[in-house]
């Protein structure tokens, strides 16, 4: 099976950076881990390698679907592993979404769910909210509802209803029976990176994000449920259409951003078996590079999982 060093964290701390200037040293690939990521054409607002970085070294993982494509873990994995199969450049992973760190690594978390069910469980969440879908989670699976680590991340709540659903049983992996290798993860003061965020914020906006969203709507009216929900497009297409400022809408995407970061490190404290690179965020590139250098030294490569 192919393997790969790892480098996770939340977004905005810096990691693709670093990994960029760890693989073009190298000669190695990149496998991003950001469920974003995948959409062709949603660049700018997902802070997407530029072409010239693309040019400079190759990426895996990115561009798999259009917004109007319904996308799953499993798509994904089935992706990336095809691809690192198929490359004799080192791998080097990276990203902030926690479930294709776990698939990469572990394997996925059960079988598929079907569209319906999916939609169904995902619109229980919008129009309850997370309390109510744990209350009825926890009643038709009251013992496997005990099991779960995170009981009120959405994600993973309406993952475990899935799940559930179709087979009356949580998978090995959440109930810690699957070995994890060691993850290690960038990680910054939280005045640090929410000033980070907010600078990334009017970078967006700069680059031209607003442009972006209205050639995607143009060239897809309507997008699945992931993407039309999709942080900095969600906001940007409410103030186009007239239903907030735009003050209103970069003050948003930039709270949505932090309270994504901040549920990142959640799970990566505890869903992972973490090894937190501490930073400062003013650290040269390069610096930030050679302590993850050393951390790989000491850890070594984690096999990925198809």
């Amino acid at each position: 099976m192919p393997e790969a060093y790892l480098l996770a964290g939340a977004t905005a701390t810096g990691k693709s950076a670093v990994i960029h200037h760890l693989a073009r040293q190298d000669d190695a690939a990149i496998l991003s881990a950001d469920s974003m990521l995948v959409y062709r054409g949603m660049d700018i607002g997902t802070a997407k390698p530029s072409a010239d970085e693309r040019a400079e070294v190759p990426y895996l993982g990115i561009d798999l679907a259009t917004p109007d494509e319904p996308f799953s873990t499993g798509k994904w994995l089935e992706a990336v592993t095809a691809s690192a199969a198929q490359t004799d450049r080192p791998i080097y992973a990276t990203g902030g979404t926690g479930l294709y760190f776990k698939a990469l690594t572990e394997g996925l978390d059960g079988p598929e769910a079907s569209p319906e069910r999916r939609h169904y469980w995902n619109t229980f969440l919008e129009q309850q909210g997370i309390d109510r879908l744990a209350e009825e989670v926890r009643r038709r699976w009251p013992e496997a509802f005990a099991a779960l680590d995170d009981p009120l991340n959405p994600r993973r709540l309406t993952r475990a209803a899935e799940v559930l659903e179709r087979t009356g049983h949580l998978p090995d992996a959440w109930r810690g029976k699957t070995p994890r290798p060691p993850l290690p993860a960038l990680t910054m003061p939280r005045e640090a990176l929410q000033r980070r965020i907010a600078r990334r914020v009017e970078r967006m906006f700069e680059q031209g994000l607003v442009e972006e969203v209205k050639a995607l709507r143009a060239a897809y009216p309507v997008w699945s449920e992931t993407a039309r929900k999709a942080i900095g497009y969600a906001e940007v297409c409410a103030w186009l259409d007239g239903q907030c400022t735009l003050e209103t809408a970069k003050n948003t995407i930039i709270t949505r951003t932090r309270q994504l970061a901040k549920r990142q490190e959640t799970w990566f404290r505890h869903q992972a078996d973490t090894v937190w690179i501490e930073i400062t965020g003013e650290e040269p590139v390069e610096a930030v590079a050679e302590r993850v250098r050393t951390i790989w030294s000491t850890y070594g490569r984690a096999t990925l999982r198809t």
